[in-house]
């Protein structure tokens, strides 16, 4: 595949010439750099950029601020393992007994206990940390 790199400079000198890279040139730049293997500082020194400014770009990529286009070999397989559905539905007993969890402790109130006695474990708990 043959491509062409373009960027424009502004009238600075040389010393401050500042490259502004079209925003698809800058997809594909971060797209090279998201290929398993590779590196940012080695597709930054490829293209001459600063491997700040090409982490940069893959940053707003990552927000969304820049569109990355579609790779190459975009076809993806995975295993898949098909089994015949089981007999006997499952079935989740809902929690009958309420639990406070404070760091390494757990409290296990009474089933059905009411929300006066949950609240007030609660308050007592606050109160002691």
């Amino acid at each position: 595949m043959e491509s062409t790199l373009e960027f424009l400079t502004t009238g600075k000198t040389r010393r401050e010439v500042h490259r502004h890279w079209p925003d698809e040139v800058k997809a594909r730049i971060v797209s090279e750099s998201l290929r398993p293997g590779t590196t940012v500082n080695e597709v930054a020194q490829r293209y001459g950029l600063r491997a700040n400014s090409l982490s940069t770009w893959r940053t707003m990529a990552r927000q969304g601020k820049l569109i990355l286009p579609a790779p190459e070999d975009a076809v993806e397989f995975a295993a898949m393992v098909v089994e015949p559905p089981s007999p006997e539905p499952l079935t989740f007993k809902a929690a009958t007994r309420a639990e406070i969890i404070l760091g390494p402790v757990t409290i296990r109130l009474e089933e059905g206990a009411s929300a006066a006695r949950i609240a007030a474990i609660a308050r007592d708990l606050a109160a002691a940390t």
